[in-house]
């Protein structure tokens, strides 16, 4: 038996079409969020964390509906960010990305995600699971992370809202991916924040 963290993207954000940059949950952000928390209904979380942005606290208002005996705890290191800058290696295409981004947001976001794998990613706890409610770009970054690849590698792992990433360290060893980006708990209709060309 080792330690689990379940990863899950927030539900999807009203108006965030409209370019708002955070907000509470549109309904269909809500209905993913009451799926996902069924989904986890059966196990047993020893820590639930959090993004502090609205739209990720409101994801855990709606699963601790399901979940009443969870204890949600905002962390900062869970806060949407831009984990890296460009780098020679990572395909032109990309480019385009980083053109809004200031370097001291591209420095403040790796800093935040270095303090982020050494809090979740350290050596696990036997028996414990954890559960992280989040952005896109941290998860992937975590990700990307266990995985061993080349930073700018974060920019090609998408996550749906309201998917489930499982990784897992058992005792000793390094951690591993188990699963990225599980929807089977959300029907067609719901699979949204992933590009358009997915075929769900």
């Amino acid at each position: 038996m080792g330690h689990t963290l379940v990863l899950v993207r927030h539900g999807e954000q009203r108006d965030a079409e409209q370019g708002v940059d955070d907000g509470e949950l549109s309904a269909r952000g809500v209905e993913q969020s009451r799926l996902v928390a069924q989904r986890l209904a059966r196990l047993k979380f020893t820590n639930v964390w959090h993004s502090p942005f609205d739209r990720t606290a409101d994801t855990v208002r709606v699963l601790k509906e399901t979940l009443p005996h969870i204890d949600p705890q905002p962390s900062t290191l869970l806060m949407d960010c831009v984990p890296s800058g460009p780098s020679a290696e990572m395909p032109k295409t990309y480019t385009s990305f980083f053109t809004p981004r200031t370097q001291a947001e591209i420095e403040a976001g790796a800093a935040q995600m270095a303090d982020a794998v050494a809090e979740y990613l350290g050596p696990g706890v036997k028996g414990q699971t954890d559960l992280l409610v989040t952005h896109n770009s941290v998860i992937a970054w975590l990700v990307r992370e266990v995985l061993g690849a080349p930073e700018w590698k974060w920019l090609t792992l998408s996550q749906a809202h309201c998917g489930i990433t499982v990784l897992y360290q058992r005792t000793g060893r390094p951690w591993t991916l188990v699963s990225h980006n599980d929807v089977g708990h959300l029907p067609v209709d719901l699979r949204t924040g992933l590009p358009e060309t997915y075929a769900l």
